[in-house]
C-alpha cells in the first residue's frame, strides 16, 4: 500500500527492509519492549521495531510498506492443538456452520447446498457449532433434514455427542434394522426397529468418525487445494502457527503426504508441528517402535517439523470427553501396555502429548510417569504434555510440574460447558479447566481450540472463552478470580504455543531475530468490548515475511491460491466461519421473531410455562 511521506532513502546504513509495517499499535509481547509503532522484515524475520520514524531509513526501493492505519498488530497466533492435516484434507467437502447464529439461516443454507451437490456425495456439517449458539436455542431435527435434502445424503455431526442423518445418509451408510450397535456407540432405533437417523456416542465418538470415514473423499489434487484454502481460512484470524495434534483416521505417513508437498514446494501459509498417533487397537507399541527409526522430533524445518507422538499412545489409555454421558471408566490394567509406549519414547528422545479429559485419568498416567522417574526417564529433558485436562486437580498439577510436564487446554467448553453445567453442577463446573491454578504453579500452558469436530478453529472464540468465561451461548461458567486477562489469554495462544514446541527463541513474539508473523487486526483486542472479541479477524497476516491473507484496504496484497475445487464445494459459495453480516442479521430476527411466536402461541393453549426455560438439549440427555 503506497504510503504519503515515506520514500527509499538514497544512503542507508542497514540493509532495506522487505516488508515495514508502520502506523501501527504493536503489542509485541516481549516484556522487555511490550510496544512499538512500526516493525520491520527481512528475510523472513524481524529485523527492527520502533517508532515510524526510527524505522524510516529501512525503506528501500523494494520495500513494501503498510500502512496499518492506526489498527491493533499482535504476534502471529498459534493454535497449540488443532486438527490441521485432517481438517485441510476435507475442508472444502463441509459445509461451515461455525458462527451461524439461527437455525433458521443453517438449515437454508443446507437446502440451498443440495440442489448442487452431485449425486453420490454427501452433505457434511462436521464440528464448529451447537446449538447454544442459534436463536432458536436448539438442534435440527432429521424431519428437517429429510425436508431440506430429501435425496442428498446429509450427515450432522455435533460435537461429540451425537450425529443426524437424513433418510438418504442412513441408506447411504448401510445402516439397517440388522446393524449392530458397534461398542460404546448407539444406533437409535425407532419403534418399527428400523434407524431413524440419531447416532450417539456413549460415550465413545468412534461410531461418528467411522460413520462419516463411509463418505466419499477427494482426489489427491483437490486434497491440496482443499488445504491450501483450508490454510488461508485460518490465516484469515491471524493465525501463523498450529500444533497438529493428529487424531482418529489421520495414517502416517498417507495422510500426511499433502502438507509434506505444499511443504517442499513453498505453498505453506501456516507453520506446523505435526505428531503422530497409533490408528489401530493392539499394534501401538509396534507402530510407535517403527516411527522411532524412520523419523525423530524436530525432523524438518520452521515450516514442518516433527514434534513427538500422541495425542493417543495407546487406545486403552484413552477417555472420551462426551459430557452428556457419564465417565467412562477406563479398563483395568491398561498402565502395562501404556508404560510400555511411554519408556520406549523416553529412551528414544521423544516427546508426546496425551488427551487426558479427566482427572482420574491423569492421575492413573502419572502414576506410571512416577515409576519411570525412579529410573531417571521424568524429567528427561523430552516435551511432554496433557491435552484438555477439564477435570484436572491441584494434586495432579502438582504432580505434573515436578515431572516436567506441560498443559494445552482447548475451549471444549465454549461449546460443551453448557452440558457440563447441568451433569456436574457449578462448583465443578467453576474449575474446569483450572487454566489460573496451572498458570499460578509456573506450568507451560498453551491455548488452541480442538478444531474441526468439536469447537470452532476460530481463535477468537477461544480467547473470548479465557477471557469471559462463557459458552458460546453466554452461559457464565467461571467466577471472575478463575479468569484470565487479555495480555496473558493472548501469550497462551502465542508464547506458549511455542514453548510446547521448543521453540521459544524464534517465534511468539515480535522481537528482532524472531521470526516475521504478525497480524493487523480488524479491531483492538485490548479495547473492544468483551462481547465482541470472538468477530475479530486479521485484515493482514504475514508469516515468515510473506503476507498470506489481505482484506479491507490490503486486499490484493496476499498471495493468489487456485480457486476452490470441485465447483459444487460449500466452501466455493459459503465460505468458512460465518462473520456477522446483512445476511445473517436478517437470518437472526426471522429466526427470532418464529421463536417468539411459535413460545406464545405454547403458552396460549397451556403447553409452556409464562417464562422460557433456560438451554436444555433434551434430544440428548438421558
Amino acid at each position: 500500500m503506497p504510503v504519503a511521506g515515506v520514500v527509499p532513502g538514497r544512503h542507508q546504513e542497514h540493509p532495506a527492509a522487505d516488508l515495514l509495517v508502520r502506523n501501527a499499535k504493536v503489542f509485541t509481547g516481549d516484556p522487555g519492549r511490550p510496544e512499538a509503532r512500526a516493525v520491520a522484515l527481512r528475510a523472513g524475520r524481524v529485523v527492527a521495531l520502533g517508532d515510524d520514524h526510527d524505522l524510516a531509513g529501512l525503506v528501500g526501493p523494494a520495500t513494501k510498506v503498510v500502512d496499518a492505519l492506526g489498527r491493533r498488530v499482535i504476534p502471529g497466533l498459534n493454535d497449540s492443538h488443532l486438527h490441521v492435516i485432517r481438517g485441510g484434507l476435507n475442508y472444502v467437502l463441509e459445509l461451515r456452520w461455525d458462527g451461524v447464529r439461527s437455525l433458521r439461516q443453517a438449515l437454508a443454507m443446507l437446502r440451498e447446498q443440495a440442489g448442487r451437490t452431485p449425486k453420490g456425495q454427501w452433505i457434511r456439517v462436521v464440528g464448529g457449532w451447537t446449538a447454544e449458539q442459534f436463536a432458536e436455542r436448539r438442534m435440527p431435527t432429521v424431519a428437517e433434514l429429510n425436508a431440506a435434502a430429501p435425496d442428498t445424503p446429509v450427515f450432522v455431526l455435533h460435537l461429540y455427542q451425537s450425529a443426524l442423518m437424513n433418510r438418504a445418509a442412513v441408506q447411504a451408510a448401510g445402516f439397517t434394522r440388522e446393524t449392530p450397535d458397534p461398542r460404546g456407540g448407539q444406533i437409535v432405533r425407532g419403534r418399527d426397529g428400523e434407524p431413524n437417523g440419531v447416532l450417539l456416542a456413549a460415550p465413545s465418538a468412534l461410531i461418528l468418525y467411522s460413520t462419516l470415514a463411509k463418505a466419499p473423499a477427494l482426489d489427491e489434487a483437490d486434497k491440496r487445494t482443499s488445504t491450501r484454502h483450508f490454510l488461508r481460512e485460518l490465516n484469515r484470524f491471524g493465525l501463523t502457527s498450529a500444533v497438529d495434534a493428529a487424531g482418529g483416521f489421520q495414517n502416517f505417513p498417507d495422510n500426511y503426504a499433502t502438507v509434506i508437498d505444499l511443504a517442499r514446494s513453498g505453498e505453506l501459509s501456516l507453520r506446523i508441528g505435526y505428531h503422530l498417533f497409533p490408528q489401530t487397537a493392539g499394534q501401538e507399541i509396534a507402530d510407535l517402535k517403527r516411527w522411532t527409526e524412520m523419523v525423530k522430533p524436530e525432523d524438518g524445518d520452521e515450516w514442518l517439523r516433527l514434534n513427538g507422538a500422541g495425542e493417543n499412545l495407546t487406545w486403552a489409555a484413552a477417555d472420551f470427553e462426551n459430557f452428556s454421558e457419564p465417565r467412562p471408566e477406563l479398563a483395568e490394567g491398561y498402565e502395562a501396555e501404556f508404560e510400555q509406549a511411554v519408556r520406549l519414547l523416553m529412551e528414544n528422545g521423544w516427546g508426546f502429548r496425551l488427551h487426558a479429559t479427566y482427572d482420574e485419568t491423569i492421575r492413573r498416567d502419572l502414576a506410571v510417569f512416577e515409576k519411570l522417574a525412579a529410573e531417571g526417564l521424568f524429567p528427561g529433558g523430552n516435551r511432554w504434555l496433557f491435552d484438555h485436562a477439564e477435570t484436572v486437580s491441584a494434586d495432579s498439577l502438582d504432580r505434573i510440574a515436578a515431572l516436567g510436564g506441560a498443559v494445552s487446554v482447548q475451549n471444549r467448553m465454549s461449546f460443551q460447558g453448557a452440558a457440563f453445567l447441568d451433569r456436574y453442577g457449578a462448583q465443578a463446573t467453576a474449575h474446569t479447566p483450572p487454566v489460573r491454578a496451572m498458570l499460578d504453579r509456573g506450568l507451560t500452558v498453551a491455548a488452541g481450540t480442538d478444531a474441526t469436530r468439536v469447537s470452532s478453529y476460530n481463535p477468537w472464540v477461544s480467547l473470548h472463552w479465557l477471557v469471559t468465561g462463557r459458552t458460546v451461548g453466554g452461559t457464565a461458567l467461571y467466577p471472575a478470580a478463575h479468569l484470565v486477562s487479555r495480555e496473558t489469554a493472548l501469550g497462551l495462544y502465542t508464547r506458549g504455543g511455542a514453548r510446547l514446541t521448543g521453540e521459544q527463541d524464534v517465534k511468539g513474539i515480535l522481537r528482532e531475530g524472531y521470526y516475521g508473523d504478525l497480524a493487523i487486526l480488524s479491531d483492538d483486542y485490548l479495547t473492544v468490548p468483551e462481547a465482541a472479541i470472538p468477530d475479530i479477524e486479521s485484515v493482514l497476516t504475514v508469516v515468515g515475511g510473506r503476507i498470506v491473507y489481505a482484506s479491507a484496504e490490503y486486499e490484493g496484497l496476499d498471495e493468489a491460491v487456485p480457486p476452490v475445487t470441485p465447483e459444487w464445494s460449500p466452501v466455493a459459495h459459503f465460505g468458512g466461519y460465518q462473520s456477522g453480516g446483512a445476511r445473517q442479521a436478517l437470518h437472526m430476527a426471522e429466526a427470532v421473531a418464529a421463536s417468539e411466536e411459535h413460545r406464545r402461541w405454547r403458552v396460549a393453549r397451556g403447553s409452556a410455562p409464562e417464562a422460557p426455560k433456560p438451554f436444555v438439549d433434551p434430544c440428548f440427555t438421558h
